[in-house]
């Protein structure tokens, strides 16, 4: 059986699970038993599918043959699709989408239970989403509450909020841009991974996912990010089981504070005040959906570098809004007219003070009790005199360095190092 065809086959036996029956995914099926079971697993699921896109009245044989028989169709030239045999597709699509019993049928149910048994070992708990605790950013302020530095873990540069404090708005321009039937759906958007999918075998290109806001929750937090067909089989479990154990402010909490916005900020707090210098809950129309159209590529529609890609950004954020019902025409109509109006870009570059941010991290686990300042979004007032410090180390570095290129002695540096240890040697 064609490598890639196991693949989307263990992938469509997934999707018909957590579609179908999700209080009861299996993730084990006997090679040699399960065959007939699986078969009628993938009938209950394109049966679902059909009726989903029923709904829309948009006929799915229709858009399959389209992207079958298109001859500008470049599924060799898609990574996850290369090597993908289109006959075969169209085969196994008449045979469980269509009731069709062709005599040449590619499925081998072993070869894709097998795939699919590997690919769902030992699985994340999703239940540890529940209690997940994201790590922040922590400002350490000096003497005078001017702000002096920043300590976070990679990827942690956040101010996470409970999702009661992000405004209504704010949630609407993400769920409108991102998943508009995230309350709606329990995990995955079938409608969303066939349309998905169908674009990727008739469009070149970066591979479309389709994925829900719970489904990226799941992909950031839990399962990682690899652009593989067992990502996205154990991707899909994980959010269906989520759906199961959180409720669905819970798992936007999560997405909108773990999400990465640009200007080295996550979640909307951090970059609400990178962005516009005020909380979220200070956010208007035309930044809440300028926000809201950042995760599809933050980079790309960089408002720093690219203004009129994130103005043309802001402006589909802001029509799906309307369509959803979340703002008026005359709301749609001013934010469309609105400045970007950005807050200089901040970088926060400390020259000094390195050994101090030392110092105040080992105080915090002793006096506080933190396991670490990055744990959490804290607030730290220092005494520290940031000129008189920054003079005093170019003082010593400056001495030091003479005194290496007159002894040929080891130079101080390092925050941990032992300073009278270094100067005695």
């Amino acid at each position: 059986m064609n490598a890639i065809l196991i693949k989307l086959f263990a992938t469509a036996l997934t999707l018909s699970q957590v579609t179908t029956r999700p209080d009861a995914i299996r993730t084990q099926f006997d090679p040699v038993k399960d065959g007939p079971a699986v078969v009628q697993l993938l009938r209950d699921g394109c049966a679902h599918m059909r009726k989903a896109f029923d709904i829309e009245d948009i006929n799915l044989d229709d858009l399959i043959s389209t992207a079958m028989e298109d001859p500008k169709a470049v599924a060799g030239e898609s990574k996850l699709l290369h090597g993908l045999d289109i006959g075969e597709l169209n085969t196994s699509y008449k045979q469980f989408c269509k009731g069709e019993n062709p005599a040449n049928s590619p499925f081998v149910a072993r070869d894709v239970i097998e795939f699919y048994n590997k690919a769902v070992t030992d699985l994340p708990d999703a239940n540890a989403l529940k209690t997940l605790r994201l790590p922040g950013a922590t400002t350490i302020l000096d003497g005078r509450g001017n702000r002096f530095s920043e300590t976070f873990e990679p990827n942690g540069r956040r101010i996470a909020v409970p999702i009661g404090e992000v405004p209504p708005l704010v949630q609407k321009a993400f769920i409108a841009a991102e998943d508009k039937r995230f309350l709606t759906h329990h995990g995955i958007d079938e409608r969303g991974v066939i349309r998905a999918f169908i674009g990727n075998l008739a469009s070149p290109g970066r591979p479309q996912g389709g994925s829900t806001i719970t489904q990226q929750v799941v992909k950031n937090l839990s399962v990682g990010d690899d652009v593989t067909y067992e990502r996205k089989i154990r991707e899909m479990i994980v959010a269906a089981r989520a759906e199961r154990v959180m409720t669905k402010p819970e798992i936007l909490g999560l997405y909108l504070n773990g999400i990465y916005l640009g200007r080295g900020a996550y979640g909307v707090e951090m970059a609400s005040r990178s962005y516009f210098g005020k909380s979220v809950k200070d956010l208007n129309v035309a930044e809440a959906a300028l926000l809201g159209g950042m995760p599809k590529g933050p980079n790309f529609y960089n408002p720093d570098r690219y203004p009129e890609r994130a103005r043309e950004r802001r402006a589909y954020v802001l029509t799906r809004m309307k369509e959803e019902g979340a703002i008026t025409d005359a709301e749609m109509t001013a934010a469309l007219a609105a400045p970007l109006g950005l807050a200089p870009l901040e970088r926060l570059r400390q020259d000094a003070g390195f050994h101090f941010v030392d110092h105040l991290t080992r105080e915090a686990r002793t006096l506080a009790g933190l396991d670490s300042l990055t744990a959490g979004a804290y607030t730290v007032r220092s005494t520290l005199n940031a000129g008189l410090q920054e003079a005093t180390e170019g003082i010593l570095q400056e001495s030091l360095s003479r005194y290496e290129a007159s002894t040929g002695r080891a130079r101080y540096e390092g925050p941990e190092a032992n300073l009278a240890e270094a100067v005695r040697r």
